[in-house]
């Protein structure tokens, strides 16, 4: 599936019980439509969290505010709180990602890492 959205706040790295990294975040796609016999547009925002595998490099460009085309794979969470009241959240295991427009950068750059294969992530070298 591909959506494109905007990162709703800075991107996080995680660290998985057995050694792994991800970047988690968060989008949001902004959707508008005028009902039929009203002059007023409906606004309604959709909000997809994300987890991205493939390298955590790329974490330091997902800023709050930067647009995003994402390929992957979409789920559903759903749950009852403790009133019992259903609950649920949308989700994306991204497999690919294109940057569109930059947010609000950070200002440090964070150390290089290894991937699981030992390769060093230079972030630097990005195309975007």
């Amino acid at each position: 599936m591909e959506i494109t959205g905007r990162i709703t706040g800075n991107a996080q790295v995680a660290t998985t019980k057995n050694g792994r990294e991800v970047v988690n975040f968060s989008i949001a796609i902004n959707d508008r439509y005028k009902p039929k016999g009203q002059s007023e547009a409906v606004k309604i925002v959709t909000y997809i969290n994300c987890t991205y595998w493939n390298n955590t490099g790329v974490a330091v460009y997902l800023t709050k505010g930067t647009i995003v085309e994402l390929f992957g794979r979409i789920g559903v969470n759903v749950w009852k709180n403790m009133d019992g009241d259903a609950k649920g959240t949308l989700t994306m295991h991204v497999q690919q990602l294109k940057l569109f427009s930059a947010g609000n950068q950070k200002q440090e750059q964070e150390p290089v890492k290894q991937n699981e294969r030992g390769v060093e992530d230079a972030t630097e070298d990005l195309p975007f």
